[in-house]
């Protein structure tokens, strides 16, 4: 079974973009944010209920976090859940932006708790909107390789897509690293209001990362590690789970 979750809300087209590009791999239960989470990171709810309520087409709706999403899914919903994917977001979460993405925070949930994981986002060209059925077929060949692969144990995939136009050729796939450019800092100041005004397309980039890949055309496919699979004293790992199922 697969869990799919987003940032955006249960009702996001990216979300209904990611379940198009599954299709073909099996089962999949979507629990999603019932409302937009956008920037969230890795909040979760521990002071209050979360309330599941279902929606059409079997959607899962949780008053919480896509981090809340994944830790109910795991513990409650679909118990031995075979991977979690989270997206397709509207908007690009390279490099630095994994540490406040909650598109990212689901996946790196799932981690922690011993799923694997692959976040999927969708970098915008300024004035220009998203195709999202052609994301859905770019998404969809990148999300059956990955989940066909072995998986290391601490480890999982950030995916993004790029943003040609609209008569441009199917982009190659570049597995690439992280950059670990951070984002321009520029607020617009008015007395004690201070307003966030960097400029997300003219972010730095290191050629070879993920940013310059994306923003060059190609979909950018970054492995993540957050923690050893071999605990300290844990002696030597198991073998590497099956990605597939």
């Amino acid at each position: 079974m697969l869990v799919l979750t987003n940032d955006d809300g249960y009702d996001a087209p990216g979300l209904a973009a990611l379940r198009e590009a599954v299709a073909g791999l099996g089962p999949a239960r979507v629990v999603a944010p019932l409302a937009a989470e956008s920037g969230c990171g890795h909040r979760v709810t521990t002071h209050e209920p979360l309330l599941a309520s279902e929606r059409p087409g079997g959607i899962l709706a949780v008053s919480g976090t896509p981090a809340d999403c994944v830790r109910l899914a795991l513990h409650h919903l679909t118990p031995g859940a075979a991977w979690v994917l989270s997206g397709i977001n509207a908007g690009g979460n390279l490099g630095v932006d994994v540490f406040h993405s909650g598109t990212v925070a689901a996946v790196r949930e799932a981690v922690i708790h011993g799923v694997p994981g692959v976040a999927i986002s969708h970098y915008i060209a300024r004035g220009r909107p998203i195709d999202w059925a052609r994301a859905a077929r770019w998404a969809a060949p990148v999300l059956a390789d990955l989940t066909a692969r072995p998986w290391t144990p601490g480890t999982f995939w950030n995916v993004n897509l790029p943003h040609p136009p609209a008569d441009a050729p199917d982009p190659e796939v570049a597995f690439c690293p992280l950059d670990p450019s951070p984002l321009e800092l520029h607020f617009e100041v008015d007395g004690g209001r201070a307003l966030y005004r960097g400029d997300y397309q003219r972010r730095p980039r290191r050629e070879g990362a993920d940013v310059a890949a994306c923003f060059g055309g190609r979909i950018a496919v970054s492995l993540v590690r957050l923690f050893d699979a071999d605990p300290i004293g844990a002696g030597p790992s198991e073998e590497p789970r099956a990605a597939g199922g």
